[in-house]
């Protein structure tokens, strides 16, 4: 007997068991006698289409014991709106719920759900930036703070200072970067461009290069000056002058950041006679500075029609 076959609340139920391909299924899962018999009455609810106070509390168990059964998570959001229940108090619970299983997907998906339907995300953004005190750089916590920025149109200063917060904690956190780069850039999906007048690329190459020069050998915000100059039109040699603060080919034994090396053979490789310079800039790549990848680099060298160097030949260049 159990916890639900003892119950008088659920005497009127006839549980549906697994069924797994008869007497001698070819891989049963080995269920426990408390799922199993808790999920009996979730399939007999589903198939009656009940949807009650005791279904949520079937739900909650369910969830308490298997937190990724996606399909027990959508039923709990149907019979919430079914009922018409306090939505603010589903969120409370999922706050604890969330804190509980921070890697949970289905967890963000009903909230997503649930917040959609109120219409309203107060206390939303609150609630993500605690949830990054745990773990920075959780996809779906990420995930949904982009969801909330579209809905409820959280483009402006707030959330730029939000992002500055969470680089200041971790200049290398990636996904941050990443959704900076939305705030500033994501509108045009909605067919809203962007206007990436001076004083929007002034502002947004000083933060990227202020982050340079806290970690050179950092490769987020070099792809951030990359992705500023290539969206607003600006040619890459624009950023030669900062970049040769980190890499001159006329001293390579003091190259500070290989990502501005790299950044100097593109910028190079569009100069008119300056081929050449690239190539010393990606054997210096690939003999010293990132020989992991030293196929890449010499690929990258046979594009603009040199011939690799040995890695001896350029330590002693």
């Amino acid at each position: 007997m159990g916890k639900y076959s003892e119950d008088p609340l659920w005497a009127d139920i006839e549980p549906l068991p697994t069924d797994e391909g008869g007497p001698n299924p070819l891989a049963a899962i080995a269920y426990s006698e408390e799922y199993e018999e808790t999920m009996s009455y979730m399939r007999a609810v589903m198939a009656a289409n009940e949807y009650s106070d005791r279904v949520l509390e079937l739900t909650e168990d369910l969830i308490d014991m298997n937190p990724a059964h996606y399909t027990v998570w959508l039923y709990r959001a149907k019979t919430l709106f079914h009922l018409d229940k306090d939505l603010r108090e589903e969120l409370e619970w999922l706050n604890e719920t969330a804190l509980e299983h921070q890697k949970n997907y289905q967890i963000w998906h009903h909230r997503n759900l649930i917040v959609d339907r109120l219409d309203d995300c107060e206390g939303e953004t609150e609630f993500v930036e605690q949830m990054f005190v745990k773990d920075a750089k959780n996809y779906h916590v990420w995930s949904y703070r982009q969801w909330l920025v579209k809905r409820f149109g959280l483009w402006e200063t707030e959330e730029l200072e939000f992002t500055e917060r969470m680089l200041r904690e971790d200049v290398r956190n990636n996904s941050a970067w990443n959704h900076r780069w939305y705030i500033v850039n994501g509108r045009e999906a909605e067919g809203v461009k962007g206007e990436w007048d001076e004083g929007l690329r002034k502002r947004e190459l000083d933060f990227a290069k202020n982050a340079v020069g806290k970690t050179p050998q950092n490769q987020s915000p070099w792809n951030y000056l990359r992705a500023i100059v290539r969206t607003a039109g600006v040619p890459l040699a624009s950023l030669k002058e900062f970049a040769e603060q980190y890499a001159s080919l006329d001293r390579p034994d003091s190259v500070r950041s290989s990502f501005a090396l790299d950044l100097l053979a593109d910028i190079f490789a569009e100069e008119e006679g300056g081929k050449d310079k690239a190539g010393k800039a990606l054997d210096l790549l690939a003999a010293k500075y990132d020989p992991i990848r030293k196929n890449y680099w010499a690929y990258r060298k046979s594009q603009l029609g040199l011939e690799s160097s040995t890695p001896e030949a350029v330590v002693a260049a």
